[in-house]
């Protein structure tokens, strides 16, 4: 895609006297060369092709641009790497830790934060911030405030994948899900909590069963957590023996649910991405009659970001980094479903004609409204109770 030739060249090397933010325009350009010839150990989860290829692409323009060596360091989970920042700081080591930047939000966000062991006040200083789409969460993460200590990098939403030849009408709450199960027993399941979709989907169904919703915004209360969860815990106990292998087993991963999909085992697939089924059908990865979908009344959903510890040894090039993936360019790559197929956390009014026109051909058709998270907290707290409840199957 072509793009008008001065936006192009602000996207692409971020040029701070284009930003709104002339006053910082000198210390930016400071960082810029600062972060030159400096190495970035980026942490982030590694399982999935499509972003290791993006990533890739990334470190090269990151290096073409900048002369910054950004090295991808794939994990599995995120939780691993709070882990080690936190034993870092046990031992002292202030500086020259071990990660420099870290795709993260939630409760792993919430971790660091609270242990202060992330730089605060950086992220809305980023030259290309001035793109952000500021109605979606991008200043709180799972309720917890960000203070500028992570910057936005994608967004997504709870969505279901189904097959237009066998679910030409999808269940569109969660007791036409219940029903559809009753109907198709055996076919349908979700992935094992703590998985993090199998965890989202609990929450999804929490937010849509509890009559106090209102108790979700704040961390989970010991004395009304059973009152808050009942209605959850009465939906599962109906649905888990009209699953897959009567609720006793559970697919480990949202991969393993799109191949039992894909062999016809399932009838349905859930992913944390909007934008995924049309991803692995351009792929060949899903049949092609597979389309997304979701509870009209509105999907759960979030805002992705990245982060730099506090003993990062390359903040300067961590930033430019951060402030790269925010670019129209970068954004307009990965929300590409024949790239990545993540969705952007920029304000299409905000761009330039064509990269408006551009996003906009990739914003996924019929699109529930996003409900926000519940806190953090609940997190650990319904996994808990649900490993306790149905785990030992």
């Amino acid at each position: 895609m072509r793009f008008h030739g001065e936006i192009l060249r602000c996207a692409l090397l971020g040029l701070a006297m284009l930003s709104p933010f002339a006053a910082n325009a000198d210390s930016w350009q400071q960082i810029q060369r600062e972060a030159e010839g400096q190495t970035v150990w980026f942490n982030a989860w590694g399982g999935d092709e499509a972003v290791n290829h993006y990533l890739d692409w990334v470190s090269g323009e990151v290096k073409r641009h900048y002369a910054i060596d950004l090295r991808i360091v794939h994990i599995a989970d995120a939780a691993d790497t709070v882990k080690r920042i936190q034993t870092e700081a046990r031992a002292g080591r202030k500086t020259h830790g071990s990660v420099d930047l870290l795709w993260v939000n939630g409760e792993n966000f919430r971790a660091l934060k609270e242990a202060n062991l992330l730089q605060t006040g950086w992220a809305e200083q980023l030259p290309n911030w001035r793109y952000v789409d500021t109605s979606k969460p991008v200043r709180e993460d799972f309720s917890v405030a960000v203070d500028g200590a992570e910057s936005p990098w994608g967004s997504a939403q709870l969505t279901f994948i189904a097959r237009q030849q066998q679910t030409p009408e999808p269940p569109t709450s969660p007791q036409a899900l219940l029903g559809y199960a009753k109907a198709h027993p055996g076919t349908i399941t979700y992935p094992r909590p703590p998985d993090f979709t199998g965890t989202a989907l609990i929450e999804q169904l929490l937010i849509n069963l509890t009559p106090q919703p209102d108790a979700l915004k704040q961390p989970p209360n010991e004395r009304t957590f059973a009152a808050v969860t009942a209605p959850l815990w009465a939906y599962l106990d109906q649905l888990h023996p009209l699953l897959w292998r009567q609720g006793k087993d559970f697919p480990p991963s949202t991969a393993r649910m799109d191949s039992l999909f894909t062999a016809g085992t399932l009838r349905l697939s859930v992913t944390f991405n909007p934008m995924h089924a049309k991803q692995k059908v351009a792929k060949g990865e899903l049949p092609k009659d597979s389309y997304s979908f979701g509870f009209p009344q509105g999907m759960i959903g979030n805002v992705h970001f990245v982060t730099i510890p506090a003993n990062s040894s390359a903040r300067a090039a961590a930033q430019v980094v951060a402030n790269f993936l925010l670019s129209p360019e970068a954004q307009l790559r990965k929300a590409d479903p024949t790239v990545w197929g993540d969705p952007y956390v920029l304000a299409v009014d905000k761009l330039a004609p064509e990269q408006r026109k551009a996003l906009q051909a990739l914003t996924p058709e019929n699109a529930p409204p996003v409900l926000a998270e519940p806190h953090a907290a609940w997190v650990n707290a319904l996994e808990q109770e649900w490993l306790r409840r149905y785990g030992t199957h």
